[in-house]
């Protein structure tokens, strides 16, 4: 075991806790119990109660230490009192991956609100700033969990759109999950050959008025701005101004959908 470390009263938000480095390896962050009780507004005793009935599923030295298993810890330092000590039979100290576990046994109204602000503000922010300078100021803290926020929103979005059965509003989903990470409303595109209107036609020896028209009739295009697997919308510049007007371009599937149409027209004739 690592050597553990109080390095002073933490507060991220309303939330106030004793910091603790080490037990789980060289300047990872651990949480006391009791602390976590109090965030919780939970009887510290309950929150023992909840880990002992669950004790198999928290790994020793990985998910969680009983400080009162430690020899040659004063009990001051990570602020007990010696009735409060004496009268404990579990001193339990939590890793994140520990106090995640808690959080699933817990699941309280306030459990992933406060998982949120903890691991953005405590268990990662501060390796993050031991990397880079001594101690990250208070705005650059805000803007760091900003923009954490932000990457959470726009992965629940993109999972949401992918369970989504209309393609209509996976694509408008999808729109807002790059956005939410990228600040833009765009959709990377990876991987797909695109074709103009007028690349198409050349393809198949028509005109791209008709490979439009075409589109158009067999309903293949999403809503704008947004893509599916015929195709995408992207903006370009008109030929007749500086103004940018929006394209449809089509991926592979698009081709072979407008080809279809165009031969099943011309057996109908």
């Amino acid at each position: 075991m690592n050597e553990l470390k109080v390095i002073g009263r933490e507060h991220i938000g309303h939330i106030e806790f004793t910091g603790i480095e080490g037990g789980f390896g060289k300047d990872k962050k651990a949480m006391l119990v009791k602390d976590i009780a109090l965030i919780h507004g939970q009887p510290l005793g309950e929150i023992n109660r909840r880990i002992n009935d669950n004790r198999e599923r928290f790994k020793n030295g990985i998910d969680i230490i009983d400080l009162k298993s430690v020899m040659g810890l004063s009990h001051n330092e990570f602020g007990y009192t010696q009735n409060a000590w004496n009268r404990s039979a579990n001193a339990y100290l939590l890793s994140e991956r520990g106090y995640s576990k808690l959080l699933k046994i817990l699941e309280d109204d306030k459990a992933w609100e406060v998982y949120d602000q903890l691991v953005d503000g405590y268990f990662t922010m501060r390796a993050e700033a031991k990397a880079t300078q001594p101690r990250i100021d208070s705005a650059k803290r805000l803007e760091i969990m900003s923009e954490n926020a932000q990457t959470r929103k726009g992965t629940l979005l993109y999972r949401i759109a992918m369970q989504t059965k209309s393609e209509t509003s996976k694509q408008a989903l999808l729109a807002k999950a790059a956005e939410a990470i990228t600040g833009e409303m765009t959709i990377p595109v990876l991987l797909k050959k695109e074709y103009s209107a007028t690349a198409v036609a050349q393809k198949l020896g028509t005109t791209a008025n008709k490979v439009g028209r075409t589109a158009n009739q067999i309903g293949i295009k999403a809503e704008q701005p947004g893509q599916n697997k015929y195709g995408r919308w992207a903006n370009s510049k008109s030929q007749h101004s500086d103004k940018e007007v929006p394209q449809w371009l089509y991926f592979d599937e698009g081709v072979k959908a407008i080809a279809k149409a165009i031969n099943s027209a011309k057996e109908a004739v």
